[in-house]
């Protein structure tokens, strides 16, 4: 079965044919600038990676289209026609409390995802953009729609509602939905099966930690607590956002300096995080670079992440009452050995052990604690999009 996979934005399309019951990536690539001049790029599996290229693309209909034409290329595609895409399983970031899991495609799940477009207006619109492209270019093919937030719908109140007058929640339904869903499932999954056990057995806390970070608790399986919030600002620090502050210091400021909501705004997730307090870069190594040469403030602010994921692993063990494995995942849990160790250094009284030489690897699955760790640590690569392949194939099935 080919399924597929598209993840749109406002003026970006990122698109991958995978076989989610093999696993193998087909074909992947990039439609940019759309509506704008269209560059589009193309790797087909065992292939060099073309060049992005001039495509016209004034909507997301030519450039779901230029992806089926590279596809079924006589010398460069992978499959012999269109016929042979099974499924196509669109990434939607929010869902709201209307979805709980991956759904087939219909005329009413569509309303829902524009009855969300308030919780996500940056996101939702490009999401449904794409959805509507694919169903213009490929009429008939079944579809599906992914959620980030649907694998955290599992939370329970004490954990999901804000301590705000009950009626924001009621009628405007403030709360926490989390996001990153599909990745903390994904690792979830491979960390059940690289311990031999069943999800439901274990209690796990998933690190994302890239330039957009969250930290999951997850419980038999299931999500019941998770850093990120109303929106993908809160948290830990990251790249340019700034996580968890005091609200009362955005008066403090709006008022000193006259800002707008907007402009306020526009700091906390564009110029704070780790590139605020550094004053050098969003990229943590360019900060391990820089604090090698002797910058200060680019030493603060990976300490200051680094404790904010610490911190969030001892509460999450705690909520859970107790944790089998910690895993690390994503951009720098991926990558970072340094920031793996310095996160987990300091967590032996739980029953974290560090093996140092198992911790140097990158990009690929591993056990890097010690044998004798009560506690594991495993290093697992993210997949998101396999992981909405899988969902697509069973829901399609």
């Amino acid at each position: 079965m080919n399924v597929l996979v598209i993840n749109a934005g406002s003026s970006s399309l990122k698109y991958q044919l995978l076989n989610p019951e093999s696993g193998v990536l087909l074909a992947k690539g990039l439609c940019e600038r759309i509506g704008i001049d269209g560059k589009f790029t193309y790797k087909a599996d065992g292939k060099a990676t073309k060049d992005a290229v001039d495509v016209s693309m004034p909507t997301h209909a030519e450039a779901i289209q230029a992806v089926m034409d590279a596809l079924t290329d006589p010398a460069d595609g992978v499959i012999g026609s269109m016929k042979e895409i099974d499924a196509v399983g669109h990434r939607v970031v929010h869902g709201g409390e209307a979805f709980n899991k991956s759904v087939l495609i219909t005329d009413e799940v569509l309303k829902a995802i524009e009855d969300c477009i308030p919780l996500a207006p940056l996101h939702n619109p490009a999401n449904l953009t794409g959805i509507r492209a694919c169903q213009k270019v490929m009429p008939g093919v079944p579809m599906v729609a992914v959620f980030d937030t649907a694998f955290h719908q599992t939370m329970p109140a004490r954990a999901y509602m804000y301590a705000l007058p009950y009626e924001y929640y009621e009628n405007d339904k403030v709360r926490r939905y989390g996001f990153h869903g599909t990745s903390h499932k994904y690792v979830a999954g491979r960390a059940a099966a690289m311990l031999g056990k069943k999800p439901e057995e274990l209690k796990l806390i998933s690190c994302h930690l890239g330039n957009g970070s969250s930290v999951t608790a997850v419980d038999g399986g299931k999500s019941v607590d998770t850093s990120m919030g109303f929106t993908p600002l809160a948290g830990v620090p990251m790249g340019t956002r700034s996580g968890d502050l005091d609200a009362g210091i955005l008066q403090y400021l709006m008022n000193k300096y006259s800002l707008s909501i907007d402009e306020m705004l526009n700091i906390l997730n564009k110029k704070s995080g780790v590139q605020g307090v550094s004053g050098v870069s969003s990229d943590f190594r360019d900060l391990t670079d820089a604090f090698e040469k002797g910058n200060a403030r680019a030493g603060l602010a990976v300490d200051m992440f680094n404790y904010g994921v610490k911190k969030l692993i001892g509460a999450y063990a705690a909520a859970m009452g107790g944790v089998d494995a910690v895993i690390f995942t994503a951009g720098v849990g991926e990558n970072s050995a340094a920031q793996r160790m310095a996160i987990a250094s300091g967590l032996e009284f739980m029953g974290v052990k560090m093996d140092a030489d198992a911790n140097k690897v990158r990009g690929k699955e591993a056990v890097i604690s010690a044998a004798d760790s009560r506690v594991k640590v495993l290093l697992i690569p993210t997949n998101e999009e396999l992981m909405i392949a899988m969902d697509t194939a069973s829901i399609v099935k």
